[in-house]
């Protein structure tokens, strides 16, 4: 995989997604792309991508993030917090201003949370109920527990469950591959049924590939697996996101 817009877009074409959203993917050098590449390359899918400003927690950066989705209002649909990358838990004082103007605006601020990428990785603040105090203090806040909050995902349930406008992804579950591929996305796909099962009903469980990690097929193919209804599968795919994002 070359890892290209056009490669995206032609995978989503490919797969009859119409839109998504577009987070800053990761670079080669470990860092981030910055937002305003995230925002160009959306302005150049033609509308098919919508972008997501990644704040990192420094108020330079929490400013910046804000000044740019100010100039953009309408045009970005959310935040991403990456815990367990960063320095800073989900309630660091930090992030208030963020968080009172995503709540003034009602957009979603995303969370990465549960398993981290790399060994150094803070796995107590992206454990999704380190999310639940901010929850707490901001009930207007729409909060999305990015990918689950896998390997806690019953932990995840029951914040979807106790909060209002607290959302999961399903994004990054799986890679496709390993001895172990089929077996894993079989176990996954019970666990987010018994998620489901729990919360009472699929309307706050969103579709999300985390491309390249997961291919669109590959995230299709674990919906499918579900048993669930198919009105709740039609919920999870694409109706939950394009409301809760304004999509």
């Amino acid at each position: 995989m070359k890892y290209t817009l056009d490669e995206l877009l032609e995978e989503m074409r490919e797969n009859g997604v119409e839109s998504g959203l577009l987070l800053s993917p990761p670079m080669e050098s470990g860092g981030i792309l910055p937002n305003e590449e995230v925002l160009a390359l959306c302005r150049k899918s033609g509308g098919v991508l919508h972008p997501v400003v990644t704040v990192e927690p420094t108020r330079r950066e929490v400013r910046a993030a804000l000044e740019l989705a100010r100039d953009n209002r309408g045009v970005v649909k959310g935040f991403k917090v990456r815990l367990g990358y960063v320095d800073a838990a989900a309630d660091s004082p930090t992030f208030e201003g963020l968080y009172d103007y995503a709540e003034a605006e009602g957009l979603p601020v995303m969370f990465h949370t549960g398993d981290t990428a790399t060994s150094d990785g803070d796995l107590v603040r992206s454990h999704p109920l380190s999310l639940d105090a901010l929850a707490n203090r901001r009930e207007e806040l729409k909060i999305v527990i990015c990918h689950f909050g896998n390997p806690w995902i019953e932990d995840t349930a029951e914040l979807i469950y106790k909060h209002p406008k607290v959302y999961a992804d399903i994004s990054g579950l799986t890679t496709g591959g390993g001895a172990y591929g089929k077996k894993l996305a079989a176990l996954l796909a019970r666990k987010l049924s018994e998620a489901v099962y729990f919360i009472g009903g699929g309307e706050k469980v969103l579709f999300g590939t985390d491309y390249p990690v997961t291919r669109h097929r590959d995230a299709f193919e674990l919906v499918k697996l579900m048993d669930a209804d198919d009105s709740d599968k039609e919920r999870i795919l694409w109706r939950n996101s394009k409301e809760v994002f304004d999509l």
